[in-house]
């Protein structure tokens, strides 16, 4: 028999509700913490992803205090005994000892209860497993992608040194596949599309981001946007650029908790509606990835027609290389990607937490695993392999994100302009300078964005 407070000791009441505050507290003041570190180091997109990461779980939080004020009354809508049958997760097991336990307001009329209120228990821990896998799924997607990156720093480093510059001579006269990108990506069957794709599928698992697709993407990135300045520090743009794209990852976007609404409708017996959906993710990671490399392939091709190259691959950056033009898309497919497999998670945890491993929801043992290992392998390809891709093939696309670049670049393009201006007066000293202030104010709209 179970106890209201009324019954309960002062002092098992107050210890429940002392350790309740404390750990509540350490998990602020974690969260605090860590961004306050964030931002001393300069990293404000993480910082922005941080905040991101509080709101969601206000919002959980939320939800989950709408459920407990409401959990008496909700027990108290009565639907009809055949409504309660229909669409069931599990096989039909209404039967006497089943109908008495629903509240007695509902079994006196001969109907059950909407949610009972043991039910709606569940839901409170199921969106608490949900917050706790949610912040996980994010740390170890941004552990795996930093880890992917860390050997571009010695990469970009590289491009410092004279063997390099030495390699990449603007005078230098080559032809495009004797330049070590052509060898890399053309071929007799690069004109193949069939075998082109059937290349960057598999490219995407053994070689992902190689060094010599890095610096040539580098080169086509700084001739488009800053010809004049060789020095930028294309790593920490990419670095920089990731941890933006990570606050579109992180968050829970109203469509997501509106697919989470559909996936918990469709979940009926013998419809197996998880382990088909389990396979989306995969799909969506695998064709993306594919997608990211026969970006670079393209670029290589289109370089094949110019026949001779001087310097380095002129790769050129163009929205047109991604689907319908739009790189973001890419990432909102990942970011569809990173919930649906989180949600996956979740579902497992709580199913084996709320009614054990061999409960009705894991009637195949067989189907519960695939679907465990396939939320494993997308977890790693997503976040190890195409989300650092995608960093840095994005870039490939027509504008970049001005409000990344570090101070220092900022400082030097002003500097850049400022030398440009004082040229220009020198050269016209007696020309209305109208047209000049006219071009210096779109120059330094540009230099501050």
């Amino acid at each position: 028999m179970e106890f209201s407070l009324e019954h309960t000791p002062t002092w098992a009441a107050a210890t429940l509700f002392f350790f309740t505050i404390f750990i509540s507290y350490i998990l602020k003041c974690s969260i605090d913490a860590t961004g306050t570190w964030l931002k001393r180091r300069h990293k404000i997109s993480l910082y922005d992803a941080i905040d991101k990461l509080k709101e969601e779980l206000m919002i959980l939080g939320l939800l989950s205090l709408i459920l407990a004020v409401v959990q008496r009354p909700i027990s108290y809508i009565c639907i009809p005994t055949t409504a309660a049958d229909f669409m069931l997760p599990c096989s039909k097991v209404h039967d006497n000892k089943t109908n008495s336990s629903s509240s007695g307001h509902c079994a006196s009329q001969g109907m059950v209860s909407l949610v009972s209120q043991q039910g709606i228990h569940q839901l409170h821990i199921f969106i608490f497993v949900l917050a706790v896998v949610h912040v996980l799924c994010g740390v170890v997607t941004m552990v795996l992608g930093r880890a992917k990156m860390r050997r571009w720093k010695a990469w970009e480093k590289e491009t410092a040194t004279t063997a390099y510059q030495v390699a990449n001579d603007p005078m230098r006269f080559r032809f495009t596949r004797e330049t070590s990108f052509g060898r890399r990506h053309i071929n007799l069957w690069t004109t193949t599309s069939v075998y082109t794709w059937a290349r960057c599928f598999f490219r995407q698992f053994y070689d992902s981001v190689d060094k010599v697709d890095y610096l040539t993407l580098r080169n086509g990135f700084i001739s488009a946007h800053f010809s004049r300045h060789k020095t930028f520090n294309f790593q920490k743009y990419i670095k920089r650029s990731l941890d933006d794209d990570f606050k579109t990852v992180i968050r829970i976007s109203p469509f997501m908790w509106f697919l989470m609404v559909i996936f918990m409708l469709i979940d009926i017996h013998g419809w197996y509606s998880y382990f088909w959906l389990s396979f989306l993710p995969l799909v969506i990671v695998l064709s993306v990835g594919t997608k990211l490399h026969m970006i670079i392939m393209e670029m290589a091709l289109q370089l094949d027609k110019q026949r001779t190259v001087i310097g380095a691959p002129p790769v050129q950056p163009n929205d047109d290389l991604f689907w319908f033009g739009k790189p973001r898309l890419v990432l909102l497919l990942l970011h569809l990607t990173f919930f649906q497999n989180a949600f996956e998670f979740t579902f497992f945890i709580w199913i084996w937490y709320e009614f054990g491993l061999k409960s009705c929801y894991h009637e195949n043992l067989g189907i519960t695993i695939a679907r465990v290992t396939i939320a494993v392998v997308v977890q790693f390809l997503s976040s190890y392999m195409v989300l650092p891709m995608y960093a840095l093939v994005s870039q490939m696309g027509s504008d970049f994100k001005r409000s990344l670049l570090e101070d220092r670049t900022r400082k030097v393009l002003r500097r850049w302009h400022e030398d440009v201006r004082r040229k220009r007066r020198k050269q016209h000293p007696c020309k209305n300078t109208a047209s000049f202030h006219t071009q210096d104010s779109r120059i330094s709209m540009q230099t501050t964005a």
